[in-house]
């Protein structure tokens, strides 16, 4: 038993000096950038870092600049759109395969194939398709509805629907894969018991199923969350922030900030306001969660 013992604890000590190297490198990447892209935002950094402190004055710079307050309401209506059309089209689409009984992984690829794209080319893919000039406006009004307007995309009061409608379109075969997992997972009695007592499948999916999976819905908050952070390449590839900066994004405000218009400062109090809001958002949702499974 002692032998035994050592070997397990050997075994383990080895596992730790293993995983030694991946935490010091995540350690370094993850929180050492953050706290000096932190440390930056209080700094006189330009073109090229300066670290002589210059308290809040990036941060009253940052709130008193109008184009930041129109990015970071972006980030809001896009966040929202895109968590509720992720989530809601995901879990509809999991079900509705759940309920076939053939050609399940015929539609489950097809509605993951959007994944299989950058977010890059999707944009540029529903740029074409949402241009008045060569999209949908132009097929519908050569089919003889000539007083058809579809002009979103250049329109600065629509622009970041768009957005999120193509973000929506890339993001929710992910979504549907976790639920659809979620769904198979569940107990087959719980089916054979809903038949026996003749309760309808959409009650029990609503009121059985669904509910089992909070774990798999806190998954996919956490995960699009991250993804409205950093939502920057489809805002370039489709708007470029356009018309003007209606549909500017706090990524692509930090990003310019950054390296084309060298205010180090600046762009980083920007980021340091985005993530501080994502995790805000985020925080008391996973508290909640953790204390509900404790309980």
């Amino acid at each position: 038993m002692r032998i035994a013992g050592k070997r397990i604890s050997a075994n383990r000590a080895k596992a730790w000096l293993a995983l030694i190297p991946a935490v010091v490198v995540a350690f370094y990447f993850i929180w050492g950038f953050a706290a000096y892209t932190a440390y930056l935002s209080v700094t006189k950094s330009t073109f090229l870092p300066n670290h002589e402190f210059n308290g809040a004055a990036n941060y009253r710079a940052l709130f008193e600049d109008d184009r930041w307050w129109v990015a970071y309401s972006n980030m809001f209506i896009f966040g929202g759109l895109y968590l509720a059309g992720c989530i809601g089209l995901g879990v509809g689409l999991a079900i509705l395969i759940d309920r076939l009984t053939g050609k399940e992984a015929l539609f489950r690829t097809i509605y993951l194939y959007p994944m299989s794209l950058s977010l890059v080319v999707t944009g540029l893919a529903w740029q074409w398709i949402l241009n008045p000039t060569i999209g949908i406006q132009k097929i519908v009004r050569e089919a003889g509805v000539e007083d058809f307007k579809f002009n979103w995309l250049v329109s600065p009061d629509h622009a970041i629907y768009t957005i999120a409608f193509a973000a929506v379109w890339h993001g929710t075969g992910l979504i549907m894969i976790l639920f659809l997992a979620g769904i198979k997972s569940t107990d087959p009695e719980i089916w054979k018991a809903t038949r026996i007592d003749r309760i309808p499948a959409w009650r029990v999916y609503v009121s059985i199923i669904l509910p089992q999976l909070r774990a798999t819905l806190l998954t996919a908050v956490m995960l699009l969350g991250f993804q409205v952070v950093r939502s920057f390449d489809v805002v370039v590839a489709l708007t470029n922030g356009g018309p003007g900066y209606a549909s500017d994004v706090p990524a692509r405000y930090v990003f310019e900030y950054f390296f084309q218009r060298g205010e180090i400062g600046q762009g980083a109090a920007g980021a340091v306001v985005m993530v501080a809001t994502m995790i805000a958002i985020v925080l008391p949702y996973l508290y909640f969660e953790i204390r509900r499974r404790e309980a």
